[in-house]
């Protein structure tokens, strides 16, 4: 009897597992570079709901009120430390964020594919099929992210305005990303009269050397035109980007944005200095 209750506590007590669990895959997070005299902008396939830093030396900043697709981040000399992003459909972002005073990069397209999971995963027994979807993003909706974001920022460039009859033509920003120049425009109609645009081009104006002064100009063409209006109503301000190839221009060189009215003689041409497109922000 004794030896038959010993045997029997034996076979019921609790014994040492000897298969482990599976351990969870590691995740091996992507490192942003961020600093304090420019802003990095992450553009994520969903809008943004919430946005964390782990540490008060960096800053990750975006529309709480309105659910946009981009943020932006900052960062201030100090240790490293982490970006949790969760999108509106649930998706986690995660980062691992440092301070470099020196960035090679100011804009990241974070795919679906980057997320790191959903804040209310799939169960393991659900009937459930996820199929991958592949997001694709060609060049001009990168233009469109990123010019929008731009006509968002105040930021300025210098004192560039032309002014005839109360329509001003003024270049608030010029911006360098990648291989392209954005010029944000702003067209104010300050009269009583609707402007219809004829159009409005960029040249490149070349002071010809010799004894008889002359000009040559050359057109570029836009890769990219975003928000441009046909009309202006009567006290209507319009901001727009042109994109363009990058390029540079020596000092006898200067770059005319023209503007031409339709059926009109309301018509300028503002000349930008060779600084302002040889050091855009």
């Amino acid at each position: 009897m004794l030896i038959s209750a010993f045997l029997l506590l034996y076979a019921f007590a609790p014994r040492p597992c000897s298969a482990q669990a599976p351990a969870q895959q590691q995740i091996i997070l992507d490192t942003i570079y961020a600093n304090d005299q420019k802003n990095v902008a992450l553009f994520f396939p969903e809008p943004i709901r919430q946005g964390i830093t782990g540490s008060e030396n960096f800053v990750f900043t975006y529309n709480r009120e309105k659910e946009q697709y981009f943020g932006l981040l900052q960062a201030k000399p100090g240790k490293e430390s982490n970006l949790l992003v969760i999108n509106r459909n649930g998706s986690i972002f995660s980062y691992i964020v440092m301070y470099r005073e020196r960035l090679k990069t100011l804009n990241y397209f974070i795919s679906t594919s980057s997320s790191i999971g959903n804040e209310k995963p799939v169960a393991h027994d659900s009937t459930r099929i996820v199929k991958p979807t592949t997001q694709i993003y060609n060049r001009a909706f990168y233009y469109q992210k990123f010019c929008s974001y731009l006509l968002d920022r105040k930021q300025r460039i210098g004192r560039i305005k032309q002014r005839n009859e109360d329509i001003v033509l003024s270049i608030e920003n010029i911006v360098f990303d990648k291989e392209e120049l954005y010029f944000v425009i702003q067209i104010r109609n300050k009269s009583t009269l609707d402007y219809d645009l004829n159009f409005l081009k960029f040249a490149i104006q070349t002071r010809q050397k010799g004894n008889r002064k002359s000009l040559q100009s050359l057109y570029q063409e836009p890769l990219f035109t975003f928000n441009q209006p046909t009309k202006l109503a009567e006290n209507e301000t319009v901001r727009l980007v042109y994109v363009l190839p990058k390029f540079s221009i020596s000092d006898d060189r200067r770059v005319i944005l023209e503007l031409n009215e339709k059926d009109g003689e309301r018509n300028l041409k503002l000349k930008v200095s060779h600084r302002f497109i040889n050091n855009p922000n």
